[in-house]
Parts: structure tokens; C-alpha cells; sequence
């Protein structure tokens, strides 16, 4: 190997292998958000969802996921084939397919992840893991291949796909996230007391605290999911566009931050920690699909722009009784979709090509996800007793409570 292509190698390596590790660091991210986010006596069933997804991502996607997603064969396909692990031999110009692999992987996590939240507080978890399965080894990879493995959605209109374009991954998966969420919710129903004839009764998290910790955990890896899908680093150029990612990336958080500010100030005359989360996390779900492209002023005006919608889009799915404890649904999914429609202004790609995409992908993941859902629900059910819900979830399905010392009768004088 020339020693030009070892420099280029060696870079390659580094940069995706930090990359990636910059995206795992958000497991962490959303498991304290979500944990912050639902009540004291669900926090340790929502910590073992996190690190148990994750661990299901990892070997699913290993075994199953990555070769379907990623393999030789005609472009612009439809329907991927069906291996067995790792593809070694899949020629690579710049780093192994372990380096691809890795940083591929974690993307995976993330969208099964937002599953986590938008179920939490009255999901078994035995259910949960098996749809984990499901989706990392099947639901994603498939929607996957129709894209960044060269589909027919993303393959380039010269090699006869649609040319599909989402940098980073606002509908592949985000929105995929969202879609699969949407159809556990509506096959879950509510939360107990959750509505009334008066409407949505507010239910807060326990811990505030670990919703910002959350979420700046979550701001800091996006640099790596946005600035690593540049997917290389062995030049000026590139690193002056993974320099433009990162900035145009905090610009569009700190807008949507600061949107969800004003807009609950107005709204309700208070700052609502919840909702400015979120706006900051629209902000970043909406520029994940054009990171590359936009100004800062333009990435800026782009996250506000989510942040706005994503901020009436969580009151409306609580007006058609769509119960989701961390509004992952609508920052996600409406996120990821204002994202995606907000491409062409940037770049040289149809609207059409991009509703096309967000229907192929929403449809598909939703689709897959309900069907897996409702024969989950049939067979072994997904919903803990309305006994085991009052108690919580903690007690029910871990049998450990994440603040004992808080809870009356349960005390460590007590023992």
C-alpha cells in the first residue's frame, strides 16, 4: 500500500472510529433523557430498555443487519438478499468494513432508541426486546438498503434510483424510529389516567437534572452522527466540510432551543425545561438531512423552523390521545420529515423525490412495525397489568427500585 493511501486509511480509521464513538456516547444521551423524563418508579426498567437495545443492536445488526443493508449486487435494487454476518470481502477504497460496520451500527441503536421513550411507563420489557430484534436485524436494514446501501430510493438517477437525499439520516432514522414508535403506541393505547373529558392530565418526569444531562450528551454526539456520515477525512476539503457540519449542526440546536423558549413563554408564560428540550432536539433532527449544505444562518432559521412545528405537533398528538411520555414521535418523526422537505432548498434534488422517500421509508417502517407489534400483542401481550403500572414498572419487571430511599414504606431504616 502507497503511503498516501496509508495516511488516507489511518484517517479514514480514526475519524469514523471516533465518529461512532461519539454516536454511542447517545445511548447514554437517551437513556438519562428518558429516564429524567418518566416517573420514579418506571427510571430502572427505562435504563435496563437502553443498554438492552443497545446490546440487541449491536449482535443483531452484526449477524443479520449490516448484510443486508450493505452488500455487492445490482444498483438501484429493491430487494436486498439475506447473508449471514459481516460482508469481508465487500471492497472498501478507504477502511475496513469493521470501520463501516462499527460507525454503521450505532446508527441503528439511535433509531431503536426513540422507540424507548415513546413506549415508556407500560410496555413489557420482554416485548420490547423482541421487537428490538425485529427492527435491527430487519425493519431498518431493509429501509436501509432502499438508501444509503444504493436502493432504489437512494441510488443516484444514473444508475436508475430516485436519488434520495438525507445526509445524515432525519428519515432513515429518525423518522423510521418514530414510525416504528407510533405503531407500538397505538396498539399499546395511553398510560392510565393519562386523559380525561377534560383532556391530557400533565404526568412529570422525576428528574429534571438528568433531562439536561441528556440532552447536552445527546447535542455533543450528534456532531459525531452528522460531522462522521461525511464518511471521509483525508483532505482539506473534507475537513473543512466536516468543519461546516459541526457548526451548521449547533447552530440549528441552539435555534431550536431558543424557539421553544419563546414560543412556551408565550404560550403558557413559563420556561418549560421540557419543552425547550425538545426544541433543541428538533433543531438537531431537522438539519441531520442537510448538515452539509446550508449556511449557518440558513441551519440556524432550519432547526427553528422544526422546533416551531415539532412544538405544536406534541400538543396535537396529546389532543388525539397519542400517548408519548418524551415526545419522541413528534421530534423524530415530524422533525425528521420537515427536515427531509427542507433538503431541496440547498440542494439540487426534487421535492417530489424526497415525499417519495419519506412515504416509501414512513410506510414501510410503519407497516412492518404494526404487524410485528399486533402478533407480539396477540401472542404473549405488550401492555403490563393496570395493577403492575400503579407500582410501576421498576417493581414489576426488574424487581429494583432506582430511588428506594424515596419511597414511602421502603426505606433503608425500614430493613
Amino acid at each position: 500500500m502507497e503511503a498516501i493511501n496509508q495516511t488516507s486509511y489511518l484517517f479514514n480509521t480514526l475519524f469514523l472510529l471516533f465518529s461512532g464513538a461519539l454516536v454511542m456516547w447517545m445511548a447514554a444521551g437517551f437513556a438519562m433523557l428518558e429516564a429524567g423524563l418518566v416517573r420514579s418508579k418506571n427510571t430502572t426498567e427505562i435504563l435496563c430498555k437502553n443498554i438492552l437495545l443497545y446490546a440487541i443492536a449491536c449482535i443483531a445488526y452484526q449477524i443479520i443487519g449490516f448484510d443486508i443493508m450493505y452488500q455487492d449486487g445490482e444498483i438501484a435494487g429493491w430487494l436486498p438478499s439475506f447473508g449471514i454476518g459481516i460482508n469481508e470481502t465487500a471492497p472498501e477504497a478507504t477502511q475496513s468494513s469493521k470501520v463501516d460496520f462499527f460507525f454503521q451500527v450505532v446508527f441503528v441503536a439511535t433509531a431503536m432508541s426513540i422507540v424507548s421513550g415513546a413506549v415508556a411507563e407500560r410496555m413489557k420489557l420482554a416485548a420490547f426486546l423482541i421487537f428490538s430484534i425485529f427492527m435491527t436485524a430487519f425493519i431498518y436494514p431493509v429501509e436501509g438498503f432502499w438508501t444509503w446501501g444504493q436502493g432504489f430510493l437512494g441510488a443516484s438517477p444514473d444508475d436508475g434510483g430516485l436519488g434520495f437525499s438525507d445526509f445524515a439520516g432525519s428519515a432513515i432514522v429518525h423518522m423510521a424510529g418514530a414510525a416504528a414508535a407510533l405503531a407500538g403506541v397505538m396498539l399499546l393505547g395511553p398510560r392510565k389516567g393519562r386523559y380525561s373529558e377534560k383532556g391530557a392530565r400533565p404526568v412529570p418526569g422525576a428528574n429534571m437534572p438528568l433531562v439536561a444531562i441528556g440532552t447536552f450528551i445527546l447535542w455533543m454526539g450528534w456532531l459525531g452522527f452528522n460531522g462522521g456520515s461525511q464518511l471521509s477525512f483525508t483532505g482539506i476539503a473534507d475537513a473543512d466540510a466536516v468543519a461546516n457540519v459541526f457548526v451548521n449542526t449547533n447552530a440549528a440546536a441552539a435555534a431550536g432551543a431558543i424557539i421553544a423558549y419563546l414560543l412556551s413563554s408565550f404560550k403558557y408564560g413559563k420556561a418549560d425545561l421540557t419543552l425547550i428540550v425538545n426544541g433543541a432536539l428538533a433543531g438537531l433532527v431537522t438539519i441531520t438531512a442537510a448538515p452539509d449544505s446550508p449556511t449557518s444562518t440558513q441551519a440556524a432559521i432550519f432547526g427553528g423552523i422544526g422546533s416551531c412545528i415539532v412544538f405544536f405537533s406534541i400538543r396535537f398528538f396529546d389532543k388525539i390521545r397519542i400517548d408519548d411520555p418524551v415526545g419522541a414521535i413528534s421530534v423524530h418523526g415530524v422533525g425528521g420529515i420537515i427536515g427531509v422537505l427542507l433538503v431541496p432548498v440547498t440542494k439540487e434534488v426534487s421535492i417530489v423525490t424526497q415525499l417519495t422517500g419519506l412515504l416509501v421509508i414512513g410506510g414501510w417502517t410503519f407497516a412492518a412495525s404494526f404487524t410485528f407489534w399486533f402478533l407480539l400483542k396477540k401472542s404473549m401481550g405488550i401492555r403490563i397489568s393496570e395493577q403492575d403500572e400503579y407500582l410501576g414498572a421498576d417493581i414489576s419487571e426488574c424487581g429494583l427500585e432506582a430511588y428506594p430511599e424515596f419511597i414511602s414504606g421502603r426505606t433503608s431504616n425500614s430493613l
